[in-house]
């Protein structure tokens, strides 16, 4: 290539005008050379054009420029590009020399020799104007563009501002000529240039070189040959005439009129221009694919809850107008908490256990206890906009402040935190009730006073289920009527502070958590995620942490930001959750988990839950390094999972165990590979020998098993009998106390 042609003299330069012709000289130049034939019908004067120029203050600042931003897994995967402008700022070196001459050689070809003003072009314009008598040419330097394009740039999407920024008016003219003159005086000529080239917008979404030599060419502007160069330099003047896509002959024709001016100003060799005139455009065209529709591997709903915490948390700006400016603005790169490969075996298990056209969808997060990161979030239903293809943008794993749904009842995988609250309470992990088959919810104290009894019942799950027993039968049988008794001693106000503690301060809908005794047994509307950092809890021995998803940022100026902290804080004392984490090994030992296995025999405890008439079930289960929440049913909350088909195979009646259990063990079995195979603390619970009625306790001796216990579910019809199905289970006679819908007017509604 040609050297760059040398700078002019001086007296051709940004300044002339003030300094050596006068500013009414100078805006006489203007309005003669300007491409507007109703200047001398406004009666507008070079005095009247050089008192509005005096009166423009020289104070342009450039924004900041809108481009992509990029969200990273945590090992530095893409996830997905996101923006409002598909932009990459880039520096001059990041820009091929050809790009950069063929832009100048096209639309200023002097631009390394003039100021602000080319005085020979405006000269030029007027001449030519006059012979034609129209507004046939502009003589605009390639200064004076880019002061355009940033007042475009600033108007975003406000249509008033678009419309001044580009309408032809005098006044227009002369204020960009003003911060042209400014410009020049504060940037070097190659400075202004970068600027223009990454400002500039090339049609299809493509703003800035980088964006274009993806869009059309798939290739980085760094690399751009002599014809693709001039293909996009053409492009500027008019991104939709001469759009590749669409009219690929103009396109043409408008490329080989750059690469004649590169050949005519000495830029490229005859050579060069016979082979770029013969070259074919070459587009390999890529979709400007933008935002978490884009993201792999079910990663689409984990990418949405980044830009609700973006947008959302005070930490990215006071105000929300803020942080939708900093979204909007774009430039950061976004590293995140999820772990690929954890997020490849939630994915995978989710969409192989339940189908996308399925009545019902499963969704799961895995959080790593002690640190609140959020290593999987997975549904059934792919992210998007398509109702056809089942497709969905809500997000079932998260409250609906973050773009999820109002939640659904966690049904008995509450009643560990009923048990957490009861131990810090002081009352002992060997504590007995009678546990009857069937009581009347009694009157219990509340933060603000108490829930009063008002004749409602509630039953464990057949009627051979019967006390007295203690907390580790209880919690691995799931027995109703043993903790609604736990919870008339240890309060509502004591559970309520421990579920505030353990994260839900809300319910997912972000309504007001009710005291309530249904409460007790899962009546309240919550998220995976929230249940996910639960369990996290207690597997971290009760330190608690705030879900997190972003590790950290790094903003388009290249400096780190602050990013929203896990506040991790003592929940409950260790002893606690060691008790806890004992009960609850017991419930997949030998309770109503007990068919659930992780592969390579690690340990690992949790807890099943199912609601009123099957609306959910859910496993929430973890080791002392990974907590993973499942759940599954119907989106909208009220589809029954009785008589059902799920993934291709029939339920009768769906429970914790055996709807969303083997979904978390499928995830599990792939998540631990590899890893460290850590032990819980555990607590001695002395076995309290077998209670009247003849069942046998958990802890007893290990001869004489225990009947298949349920997961505090319950059926219509139970005979007083125990009648085993699908792999151990009871069908009892129907449990009251809380369901779906949650509690209302302070009374437990029903309750499986």
């Amino acid at each position: 290539m040609a050297p760059q042609r040398p700078p002019g003299l001086s007296v051709d330069k940004a300044g002339l005008g003030l300094k050596f012709l006068g500013t009414s000289v100078l805006a006489g130049l203007l309005v003669a050379g300007m491409a507007l034939p109703a200047v001398g019908a406004l009666g507008l004067t070079a005095k009247d054009t050089a008192e509005s120029f005096d009166n423009i203050p020289d104070d342009f600042k450039t924004p900041p420029l809108s481009q992509a931003s990029y969200i990273y897994d945590a090992k530095g995967g893409v996830i997905a590009k996101v923006f409002d402008r598909d932009r990459t700022v880039l520096t001059k070196d990041q820009m091929a020399p050809i790009m950069r001459q063929a832009q100048v050689d096209i639309e200023d070809n002097r631009f390394f020799e003039h100021g602000a003003i080319d005085l020979k072009g405006i000269l030029r314009a007027a001449s030519k104007n006059a012979e034609s008598g129209s507004a046939a040419q502009g003589a605009s330097t390639l200064t004076q563009q880019y002061v355009k394009n940033v007042n475009v740039e600033k108007a975003g999407d406000d249509q008033d501002a678009f419309l001044e920024a580009t309408k032809k008016s005098m006044g227009r003219k002369i204020q960009e000529l003003k911060y042209a003159i400014k410009l020049e005086e504060d940037l070097s000529k190659d400075q202004i240039l970068t600027n223009y080239l990454n400002i500039t917008f090339y049609g299809h979404q493509a703003y800035g070189v980088e964006a274009a030599a993806g869009r059309y060419f798939s290739k980085s502007a760094k690399d751009l040959t002599i014809p693709e160069a001039a293909m996009l330099a053409g492009l500027v003047q008019n991104p939709t005439a001469y759009d590749p896509i669409l009219h690929p002959q103009a396109a043409q024709t408008r490329r080989n009129t750059v690469i004649n001016k590169l050949l005519e100003y000495k830029h490229i060799t005859p050579q060069q221009a016979k082979d770029a005139l013969a070259a074919p455009l070459g587009i390999k065209y890529k979709e400007p694919l933008n935002g978490c529709i884009t993201a792999q591997s079910g990663m689409g709903f984990f990418c949405d809850y980044v830009r609700h915490v973006v947008k959302l948390d005070p930490v990215f700006g006071k105000t929300q107008a803020d942080r939708q400016k900093l979204w909007s603005q774009g430039g950061l790169k976004i590293y995140t908490t999820l772990d690929p490969e954890k997020q490849a075996a939630a994915y995978k298990a989710v969409t192989t256990k339940v189908n996308p056209t399925d009545d019902v969808s499963a969704a799961m997060t895995m959080v790593k206890p002690g640190t609140g990161e959020i290593l999987a979030m997975a549904q059934t239903r792919p992210y998007g906009l398509d109702d056809k293809q089942h497709q969905t943008v809500v997000n079932l794993n998260v409250d609906a402040a973050m773009g999820g749904g109002n939640g659904f009842s966690p049904g008995s995988t509450f009643k560990p935190i009923l048990a957490a609250a009861a131990l810090e309470s002081g009352i002992p992990i060997t504590q007995q009730y009678p546990s009857e088959f069937k009581i009347p919810y009694p009157t219990m104290s509340t933060c603000e006073g108490s829930w009063k009894a008002d004749g409602s019942t509630v039953e464990n799950e057949n009627s051979s289920e019967v006390g007295p027993f203690g907390m580790k039968e209880a919690m691995a049988r799931s027995v109703n009527t043993y903790f609604v008794e736990l919870g008339q001693e240890v309060g509502l106000c004591p559970m309520k502070q421990m579920i505030n503690k353990l994260g839900i301060k809300t319910l997912a809908s972000g309504k007001t958590l009710p005291q309530v005794p249904s409460s007790i047994l899962g009546s309240v509307e919550v998220s995976p995620m929230r249940m996910a950092a639960v369990y996290a809890a207690f597997a971290a021995r009760g330190l608690y942490c705030d879900p997190i998803a972003i590790s950290s940022v790094v903003g388009a100026d290249g400096k780190k930001m602050a990013v929203p902290q896990a506040n991790c804080n003592q929940a409950m004392a260790g002893s606690t959750a060691d008790g806890v984490n004992t009960l609850l090994k017991t419930v997949t030992e030998k309770g109503t988990a007990a068919n659930i296995k992780i592969n390579d025999g690690r340990e690992f405890a949790g807890k099943t839950g199912t609601t009123d008439n099957r609306y959910a079930a859910w496993f929430n289960g973890y080791t002392p390094d990974l907590a993973t929440a499942v759940w599954l049913g119907g989106p909208g909350g009220n589809v029954s999972m009785r008589n059902i088909t799920i993934g291709g195979e029939y339920f009768s009646s769906v429970y914790g165990s055996d709807g969303p259990g083997p979904i978390w063990q499928m995830a599990m079995n792939d998540a631990v590979v590899g890893t460290p195979k850590s032990t819980f603390q555990l607590v001695s619970i002395p076995d309290p020998g077998t209670p009247p009625g003849g069942a046998t306790g958990p802890g007893a001796d290990p001869g004489t098993p225990a009947p298949p216990p349920g997961d505090g579910t319950a059926a219509t019809g139970g005979t007083g009998t125990t009648g085993l199905i699908d792999g151990g289970f009871t069908l009892p006679p129907g449990v009251i106390g809380g369901g779906a819908g949650g509690a209302t007017g302070g009374k437990p509604g029903k309750h499986h």
